[in-house]
């Protein structure tokens, strides 16, 4: 795989490897402790000390680079961002759900240009670098590229999303189920798993009203890779919205007009 960024994704995979083998040693650990966040997400002690590991590789290895993550915040000043959510997916975590996984994304110049995610419970990997391709394999050297699906019409879609309550906060209940409506199947994965599925072409959208960049970052340079398209409820591009509409690219504009309007 050739890329301006081979470095940081060949990086991005050792930190990833070094989490595994942490948050797997707490999968389903009898004294593994849960709490509450302000925002009532849960909070495990894997989750901190995922991340407490990431941070301290990073700081030997990239120590200009700054470092954001959903559990400690933001540490340095840098061009070269890497955005790390310990564990997304947390809640099945919690309670044994194998469906969770590590986020590890690179930002530079504005622009995450490497996300790789990891999900040890499923035996599954997938990364990707700007300009380099996307792929899912067990290492970097036996790896299969990614590609979208080529759906072009939403009566055949297969489309992914989170949950009804956050449609209704989000004011867009109406138009979300007019949306679920119209196409041939749904299906609620949630999480990373939606967004790898269609990274994969196993399902052509998915859909999301409220995220934060840590969730999202990781994402879009294998959905990007795999010949997708990233954006918010509004239609801007890349994680820095508070939404995600990802989709093959076919459907894309189908989808963001069904959110605008009720009809």
């Amino acid at each position: 795989m050739a890329s301006a960024h081979q470095d940081d994704i060949r990086l991005a995979h050792v930190l990833a490897d070094s989490v595994d083998q942490l948050t797997m040693s707490r999968f389903k650990s009898e004294d593994l402790t849960r709490e509450r966040k302000d925002d009532n997400s849960i909070v495990t002690d894997a989750d901190r000390a995922a991340e407490e590991l990431i941070r301290a590789q990073l700081s030997r290895t990239r120590s200009r680079d700054q470092v954001i993550g959903e559990e400690f915040g933001s540490h340095g000043e840098s061009n070269r961002k890497w955005i790390i959510d310990p564990i997304d997916g947390t809640a099945n975590f919690a309670r044994g759900v194998p469906v969770w996984a590590t986020l590890i994304a690179l930002e530079e110049d504005g622009e995450v240009v490497v996300g790789v995610v990891s999900a040890p419970a499923l035996n599954r990997r997938w990364w990707a670098a700007v300009g380099a391709g996307a792929f899912t394999g067990p290492r970097l050297s036996a790896a299969q590229r990614l590609h979208v699906s080529s759906t072009e019409h939403l009566e055949q879609a297969v489309l992914s999303y989170g949950s009804l309550e956050g449609w209704a906060r989000a004011g867009k209940l109406r138009e979300f189920v007019n949306l679920l409506q119209r196409v041939e199947r749904t299906r609620g994965f949630g999480d990373f798993w939606s967004y790898m599925l269609l990274a994969e072409g196993g399902i052509d959208a998915a859909i999301e009203p409220s995220l934060k960049l840590h969730d999202m970052a990781a994402l879009v340079p294998i959905i990007g890779e795999a010949g997708g398209r990233f954006t918010d409820l509004d239609g801007t591009d890349g994680p820095y919205g508070a939404s995600a509409i990802a989709s093959n690219g076919p459907l894309h504009g189908a989808i963001l007009e069904a959110l605008q309007s009720s009809r």
